[in-house]
């Protein structure tokens, strides 16, 4: 094989520019590819801290979710222990409003039934001074004996 002077210089020729790329091109290359890198791995890292925080947001939403239901749960509790008190507290009112409203009632039918008492001894002590007053007509004063059929109608 001969060496020639083309194969020499094509040689150094390459040589050269190896080394021209190696010193001037392939550290600006390496930078981009090394900032690229950076970023990618930024990127990633930050995909994955969303990714936590997402995660944890749920976790965060759920046990908000509960504990609202809890709340809600108290809230709809208490309010159907107060309903139930509300209730008993007007049958307790509206128990006593009737048993007042019977002895009222009672007491009213009472009073009448004294007052239809007193009418009826009045009208029967009437009768009585007509009915004797029609056999006697003559001897009896109604005013003299009236003390006596008064006493007899309070007897009655």
């Amino acid at each position: 094989m001969d060496l020639n002077a083309t194969l020499i210089v094509q040689t150094v020729t390459m040589i050269i520019f190896v080394w021209f790329c190696m010193k001037f091109i392939w550290p600006m290359l390496m930078n981009v590819i090394v900032e690229r890198q950076t970023f990618i791995a930024d990127g990633l890292a930050a995909a994955e801290k969303g990714t936590r925080s997402l995660e944890l947001a749920a976790v965060e939403k759920e046990k908000l979710l509960d504990d609202a239901r809890g709340q809600a749960r108290e809230i709809i509790d208490q309010a159907s222990q107060r309903a139930n008190g509300i209730v008993e507290e007007a049958r307790n009112t509206a128990g006593q409003e009737g048993e007042r409203i019977l002895a009222a009632a009672r007491a009213n039918v009472e009073q009448e039934a004294n007052r239809a008492r007193e009418e009826l001894r009045s009208q029967v002590a009437a009768i009585a001074v007509a009915g004797a007053e029609k056999i006697i007509a003559h001897e009896i004063d109604s005013s003299m004996h009236r003390d006596l059929l008064d006493k007899l109608a309070a007897e009655i």
